[in-house]
């Protein structure tokens, strides 16, 4: 998924301060996940898995310097194959949101864990995407907000296990503003935590196990009935 302007603004003040923010969140969150197989969906100019420990770790897209060249609504890697997703805004900049996170849940095993990061509209972020006029990255996605994502998970068996927010600086264009408003980030997580400007979502795909109704072997099976003789009484002639 080809971004137009994306790796401009990776190298931008801005751009350091929002991936350096959630690259900390994410070295800590994938840091204790186990299992065999672990993919990171988009953004291949950043490494989110470099402190997990899982034995295959794999980048997926549909262009870059990947492992896995493909579309994210088409994923091919077996149903149930895989331990731990990243997919670092991904769902905002997609025509598709949906899809990706059914393949997301498709791949993924029972108790496999999916890690989501997004820019939040509920933020001075959201404020100056609606204010902005020009598209230019990264002003010219659609916005999902927490709750609205927590529900879309909840429907396709996800249990969101964990939620953090960061960035609560204003999107300053430069770093020296950026640094300015610094003081704002213990404020913002303590104060008003919901009101970050990215966020990041850890959950779980749970499985309901099944439970087989089995015939009762044991159950001893009815006796049939014994016929009686009945003596039938000859009639005397007339």
């Amino acid at each position: 998924m080809s971004i137009p302007g994306l790796d401009e603004w990776l190298e931008t003040p801005q751009g350091h301060y929002v991936l350096d923010w959630e690259q900390h969140t994410l070295d800590t969150l994938v840091a204790d996940v186990f299992g065999f197989n672990a993919v990171q969906c988009g953004l291949p100019q950043r490494d989110f898995l470099r402190t997990n420990r899982i034995p295959l770790r794999q980048k997926a897209a549909d262009g870059g310097l990947v492992d896995v060249c493909c579309e994210l609504t088409a994923l091919p890697f077996a149903s149930h194959s895989i331990d731990l997703i990243v997919l670092p805004h991904v769902l905002e900049f997609s025509d598709n949101p949906h899809q990706i996170l059914r393949e997301a849940e498709r791949v993924l095993i029972p108790e496999g864990q999916i890690i989501l990061t997004g820019f939040n509209p509920l933020s001075l972020w959201g404020v100056r995407k609606a204010t902005r006029r020009s598209g230019s990255f990264p002003w010219q996605g659609s916005y999902l907000s927490a709750p609205r994502l927590k529900d879309w998970l909840k429907l396709l068996g996800f249990e969101v296990e964990a939620a953090d927010f960061g960035c609560f600086a204003p999107p300053c264009d430069g770093q020296k503003w950026l640094q300015r408003w610094h003081f704002l980030e213990a404020a913002g997580r303590r104060w008003w935590g919901f009101s970050g400007g990215v966020y990041v979502l850890r959950a779980i795909k749970r499985t309901h196990a099944m439970r087989l109704i089995t015939p009762n072997w044991r159950k001893k099976p009815v006796r049939a009935k014994g016929l009686r003789t009945v003596a039938h009484k000859e009639s005397d002639g007339c």
